[in-house]
């Protein structure tokens, strides 16, 4: 499989694989738009040149949109591969990739969000574990910073300590989200109507700079659901899963 990194010439020809749609479908206009800005900063989409689910996406930690100390290394947003691409070794062939560009750029290594079980969006920590990273730091209820160093010494990364301080979070549901993630541009304004309709006190807030980004408290910032400051899940929610949440709650 041959491997195509997006750039400012082909971002709008071609696919970016999350999200099978064309060009003027809202979760793929969010998503491009959100990938122009950070193609400035060092951000690197590579993936197959295939039509589907087989890309990693990683930039410069200093620009990641995550709370996280991490000077010097590269933050890998996403490493997805599914469907009918499992199994071939594309997942190796696309963190390799991830090093050797890392290496090049001097890199002090990789940082990646996980979890202690696998989780959906995050990633798998038996694979991670497998290449080699370790765990660098933690945050309730389940997030792991993963990180890879390239040479011995090289200093730990670690969250931001927002990810611990949840006072200040508005009662009720408070959905911080951004448009890393192109599923977010279709759910949350449909996760907004539920909440309006059965009379639930909620409040999403759309972060769109990098900086509110690492000052969020939630790891996973393109999707996190609190409830009275509480997380409740990462996990981008489908109508049918809200509806039980908010059942879950009385409402």
């Amino acid at each position: 499989m041959d491997l195509v990194k997006l750039t400012h010439e082909n971002l709008d020809q071609e696919h970016i694989c999350c999200a099978i749609s064309n060009n003027k479908d809202i979760q793929v206009m969010s998503k491009k738009n959100w990938l122009k800005d950070r193609l400035d900063e060092g951000l690197v989409f590579c993936k197959g040149n295939v039509r589907g689910k087989c890309f990693i996406e990683y930039i410069p930690a200093e620009y990641a949109w995550a709370p996280v100390e991490a000077e010097g290394y590269m933050y890998i947003d996403c490493l997805w591969v599914s469907g009918q691409f499992k199994g071939h070794g594309y997942s190796n062939l696309l963190l390799e990739a991830c090093i050797e560009d890392s290496r090049a750029k001097g890199k002090k290594g990789l940082v990646v969000l996980s979890s202690e079980k696998k989780m959906g969006f995050l990633s798998d920590p038996k694979y991670m574990g497998y290449k080699g990273f370790q765990t660098a730091d933690t945050a309730e209820p389940y997030f792991e910073l993963l990180y890879l160093p390239f040479e011995e010494g090289a200093e730990i990364p670690r969250f931001r300590d927002t990810v611990r301080r949840h006072e200040s979070l508005p009662e009720g549901f408070a959905l911080y989200y951004t448009d890393q993630c192109p599923f977010t541009a279709k759910y949350v304004p449909l996760l907004e109507n539920m909440a309006k309709a059965r009379n639930a006190a909620f409040q999403s807030i759309h972060i769109q700079t990098g900086r509110d980004a690492q000052n969020a408290p939630s790891p996973f910032t393109t999707f996190s659901l609190f409830y009275d400051g509480q997380l409740v899940t990462h996990e981008i929610l489908s109508e049918k899963k809200f509806d039980k949440i908010l059942s879950e709650k009385g409402l």
